[in-house]
């Protein structure tokens, strides 16, 4: 239940001077017939008159608050909802190569990789989303679910060295594909996430465009690391000595491989530029929402209306019937 001038309830602190002025009135009220000795009278049993000697007051305030309801127009909510979400199939495909190590992103490439898609996965609760990991060859560490407490466990799994070493770019988006092939999502869409050239593989990167393409997947693409040198961390007798190693990135491949599926590549210098670039493509593909809402209202102080007229009309007969005082 609404009300639709709820403004009206303010009226409820009238009834705090309206008691104590009742109170005090009622301590000061002088007996009608003055005695000189009452206490002939001290053992005469009450009657229920005395018991009813205030339920006027009450009634009283009673009829008060009701009027203030019936003021205040409450009103009762028919209404439903119809909802419809179209949810998005993304895979999301990870370079893992050991050249994800390297520590222009803080604590690594690959760290910050997956801090970020856990982020953007936590932001999309409505789309069924997998992960796609690649090397020197590629396989699927999670399929399209929506179950993304599982999905966040599995990324935090994933490492560098649990494949042989590479850079199957082409892999990875097939890979991806297959598990997108067949969805019935209106919007299907790869995140290719990599740091390096394509040197390994059977499936070239440009030919797995193609193939993505013709399914209606799109595939963005994120080149992730510097310009010109990275610190790469060498184990050398038991310590770690930093490398600092070109950064090669295959821009041109990654940009034809998204302008081939209609997407977009972007470029990851930094953490902050990694994070907005997620926060571009989650603006980019968004889910679908229909909603259908109906509401139909209907005046309900027919009840507390009533109910004060009855309260009014009690105080009425018990004033001037039941308590009623002699002259």
């Amino acid at each position: 239940m609404v009300f639709a001038n709820i403004a009206y309830f303010s009226l409820l602190l009238f009834l705090i001077p309206y008691v104590i002025w009742y109170v005090m009135r009622y301590k000061k009220n002088d007996a009608s017939l003055q005695m000189s000795d009452t206490s002939v009278y001290a053992d005469t049993p009450k009657t229920y008159k005395n018991y009813l000697l205030h339920v006027p007051f009450v009634l009283r305030v009673i009829f008060f608050i009701l009027m203030i309801f019936v003021l205040a127009r409450p009103q009762s909510t028919n209404s439903w909802q119809h909802s419809e979400v179209e949810g998005i199939d993304i895979m999301m495909a990870i370079d893992i190569s050991t050249s994800m190590l390297a520590e222009d992103l803080k604590p690594n490439r690959l760290e910050a990789a997956k801090q970020v898609a856990s982020e953007f996965i936590n932001g999309r609760p409505n789309d069924n989303i997998g992960i796609t990991l690649f090397a020197g060859e590629s396989f699927t560490q999670c399929p399209l679910t929506v179950d993304h407490a599982v999905l966040l466990n599995l990324i935090k799994d994933a490492k560098c060295g649990i494949i042989e070493d590479g850079t199957a770019v082409g892999m990875g988006i097939a890979n991806a594909v297959t598990r997108l092939k067949d969805s019935k999502a209106k919007s299907k869409v790869i995140i290719l996430l990599t740091d390096g050239t394509n040197n390994r593989g059977d499936i070239s990167p440009l030919t797995a465009a193609e193939i993505a393409k013709s399914f209606g997947i799109r595939v963005y693409t994120i080149g992730v690391g510097t310009n010109g040198t990275a610190p790469y961390p060498y184990p050398v007798g038991g310590t770690v000595q930093y490398v600092n190693l070109p950064v090669e990135i295959d821009e041109q491949t990654l940009t034809q491989i998204a302008g081939t599926t209609e997407a977009n590549y972007f470029r990851a210098t930094s953490n902050s530029k990694l994070k907005e670039v997620y926060e571009e493509i989650d603006k980019l593909e968004k889910t679908k929402l229909h909603v259908k809402e109906f509401s139909k209202k209907q005046e309900e102080y027919l009840p507390f209306a009533l109910a004060a007229f009855l309260v009014l009309l009690l105080e009425i007969i018990l004033r001037n019937v039941v308590l009623r005082r002699l002259p």
